[in-house]
């Protein structure tokens, strides 16, 4: 669970949160740099399988590390744009998951995606759970 402000972006047709937005920086200052955390059981559980059966390299097979430093770079600007512009502290750094190059977690691509980020990873994730016929929240 995030350690400061957070709001729930996605809930499930029983309204159930799936995905929490986090405010990039926690009450003391220290960075945060997980946007949006996917948190709903089914989604965070068929995620985990995918993972687990290899998805995180498949999909940087699939998409390409260009692409995904696009979507890195994306999600930043996306989370820098909520910084106050009089913060002078330290700030988050890298992408998605906090990782600056490649996939490190399905779960934070998918979660941006339900969020509206536009995120090709996030997007072969529900592509893959579709096939798997895996119900999940709808993005907004």
């Amino acid at each position: 669970m995030p350690q400061g402000d957070f709001r729930v972006v996605v809930r499930s047709h029983d309204g159930a949160p799936v995905v929490l937005m986090n405010a990039p920086l926690l009450e003391d200052g220290t960075p945060m740099p997980t946007l949006y955390w996917l948190v709903g059981d089914t989604e965070v559980h068929a995620v985990s399988t995918l993972e687990a059966d290899g998805g995180v390299n498949t999909v940087e097979a699939i998409i390409g590390l260009e692409a995904i430093d696009a979507i890195h770079v994306r999600y930043q600007e996306r989370r820098d744009a909520m910084i106050p512009t009089t913060h002078d502290g330290p700030r988050p750094s890298a992408g998605v998951g906090g990782t600056r190059r490649g996939v490190k977690c399905l779960h934070a691509h998918f979660a941006h995606w339900l969020a509206g980020g536009d995120d090709s990873v996030g997007k072969w994730v529900a592509q893959q759970l579709d096939e798997r016929g895996v119900s999940y929240a709808q993005p907004l």
